[in-house]
């Protein structure tokens, strides 16, 4: 009977968390884009315009369905399901609570980065399936910039599991008891944020779906529910394990400042998710060369140092390594802030220069 109840809370758990995040973070980003902006946002629609969802959802419900003539009819129908798969089983390993863990894995990181990787294969094959250059150029880019930015998310991962010696979550947030990881690795965390918005496709890394060159991007010939499921299920329900993994590895999972519960978590990932949402309402787009190079030449030689100080100052202090790698890291993140703006300036203004001369 136990087995039973765990299982129906499992794929309440699986389905539910994603669908939610569907109707609740779409309307958390036009209210708080709009207060940010200084407009209303949606306000029409039920008291404080709190039934838009609802509207939102019947509208898609109540579009044509169409597939294009030329289109792969199977993987264009598959493709949103292939990348809705990364939500519903990567959710599974999450620690809710001390005692409830859906699939305690003792290589949960591993299962979060291996399965982190079915999105880009839906949006690869939406692009590809539509048979529409748009689409296609969308789902290159969806490729190229996951594949690029998945290279320091896992770097950072990695120093996670140098800190706390395990590959399981569980143990990754035990490890937390007296400090959070963001305070012995807020380089990581600072690294964690810039790739995870990247994976996201979310402002200011959203080149797959940009509308002022691709359309719509890999969803261009996407309708109805099938757009819906895109756009809520898969970009938002990723979202939410996104930042389910990031309070879990930096934040200390379920666990608060006086009792544990999953109250803390629930509050952490609602407070990434508005980063989310900051960043869409703040930054600009970046251009497709910039996105890589960030990636390539920033972002991986930042993580490769960070993964080699942390991994020497393990070895070599192995039972109080928390401190150094706190003050170095703590320097780094500082140094990168401080400095990134005016090494950026200098090298725009070197580039045009160059631009000129030729």
């Amino acid at each position: 009977m136990a087995f039973f109840e765990h299982l129906i809370a499992a794929v309440v758990i699986a389905v539910a968390a994603p669908a939610l995040s569907a109707i609740v973070f779409p309307f958390a980003v036009r209210r708080l884009s709009g207060f940010m902006s200084d407009r209303l946002g949606p306000n029409r629609v039920g008291p404080a315009g709190l039934l838009q969802p609802m509207a939102d959802f019947l509208k898609l419900l109540l579009k044509e369905d169409i597939t294009p003539d030329r289109s792969d009819r199977l993987l264009f129908m598959l493709a949103p399901v292939i990348a809705f798969i990364t939500p519903v089983l990567a959710i599974s390993i999450i620690p809710f609570s001390q005692g409830f863990t859906i699939a305690n894995l003792n290589v949960g990181l591993v299962y979060v980065v291996a399965f982190g990787s079915f999105t880009v294969l839906g949006i690869l094959l939406a692009g590809w399936a539509s048979h529409n250059k748009y689409s296609l150029l969308g789902g290159l880019r969806s490729v190229a910039q996951m594949v690029s930015y998945e290279v320091p998310m896992i770097l950072n991962i990695i120093i996670i599991a140098m800190l706390v010696g395990s590959l399981s979550l569980n143990n990754v947030v035990g490890a937390q008891g007296r400090v959070w990881f963001i305070a012995v690795q807020p380089l990581a965390f600072v690294v964690f944020i810039i790739a995870g918005m990247a994976e996201l496709n979310r402002t200011p890394f959203d080149l797959p779906e940009a509308e002022s060159e691709l359309v719509g991007g890999y969803m261009t010939e996407y309708g109805g529910m099938r757009f819906g499921f895109f756009y809520g299920l898969v970009e938002w329900g990723n979202a939410t394990i996104w930042s389910l993994t990031g309070a879990t590895l930096f934040l200390g999972g379920w666990r608060g400042p006086f009792a544990g519960s999953p109250g803390w978590l629930i509050l952490k990932v609602l407070v990434l998710v508005f980063v989310v949402i900051w960043f869409f309402s703040t930054f600009p787009r970046l251009q497709i060369d910039q996105l890589m190079n960030f990636a390539w030449k920033v972002l991986i030689p930042l993580s490769l140092v960070n993964l080699g100080v942390t991994g020497l100052l393990i070895i070599l202090l192995p039972n109080n390594f928390l401190p150094p790698v706190a003050a170095f890291s703590w320097v780094s993140v500082i140094a990168f802030i401080l400095l990134f703006q005016p090494v950026l300036k200098k090298s725009l203004i070197h580039k045009r220069l160059r631009r000129a001369a030729a």
